[in-house]
């Protein structure tokens, strides 16, 4: 890949904890820059909003700054994980989100309480048997970074998140086919594991027959206090 040197810009409407932005849709803005289906995204800053960033791309690799600050970096990879068993959409629909009782980031794009469609995604990932949560997204189009957005914050709330607030630092994608526009998808999140402050996670997007569309793995990091 030729060296590459272009603005970006996460609008506020994209917020996910307080005072930055989601990471699922950071990231997918920033993969779209390293030119391989399967893209894994490191979160080194917390993505700032309505700054001026600089996305470095060159040999399939791409780099997000805020001024001399390095807020992510991402690279070519593969997802080497076996998908959770499907959920039906309306399984999916029939789950009770646990963030309507505590949620730690009520203004997130994608799964906050205060939020609602048009104006986010308005995921409501809820366990749904077999240590899975589920939720309906039905995408508006085919934009890829609102699919890394949708398999991000599933995958989360897999891991008891009003109990052990977390923020994504690691999320890697690969799309299996092309996301229908206007038909109801099944998110599934699960959790593989622990360590530490990190929690490890997968999420796939199902279509209404049970295809795999995408699957994702996710490293989130617990906050102090």
């Amino acid at each position: 890949m030729r060296r590459q040197t272009v603005g970006m810009r996460l609008s506020a409407r994209f917020r996910g904890p307080p005072g930055s932005a989601n990471g699922g849709v950071a990231c997918g803005r920033l993969a779209a820059y390293v030119g391989a289906e399967a893209v894994e995204v490191t979160l080194r800053h917390p993505p700032p909003l309505e700054v001026d960033l600089r996305v470095d791309a060159s040999q399939g690799s791409a780099r997000l700054y805020s001024g001399e600050m390095l807020v992510a970096e991402a690279v070519p990879s593969q997802v080497d994980l076996v998908p959770a068993e499907p959920a039906g959409v309306e399984e999916a629909a029939a789950s009770t989100f646990p963030g309507w009782a505590a949620h730690p980031f009520p203004g997130c794009f994608v799964c906050g309480t205060d939020r609602e469609p048009p104006d986010a995604l308005g995921l409501r990932p809820g366990p749904v048997g077999g240590g899975r949560v589920a939720t309906v997204w039905t995408p508006a189009d085919d934009d890829p970074a609102m699919l890394w957005a949708a398999l991000d914050c599933p995958g989360g709330w897999s891991a008891d998140v009003p109990g052990r607030p977390m923020v994504l630092g690691r999320m890697a994608l690969e799309p299996r086919r092309r996301v229908a526009p206007g038909e109801p998808h099944a998110v599934v999140g699960w959790t593989t594991g622990r360590e530490g402050r990190k929690t490890f996670t997968g999420t796939a997007l199902y279509d209404a027959g049970g295809t795999l569309v995408a699957l994702a793995r996710s490293t989130w990091l617990t906050l102090p206090g």
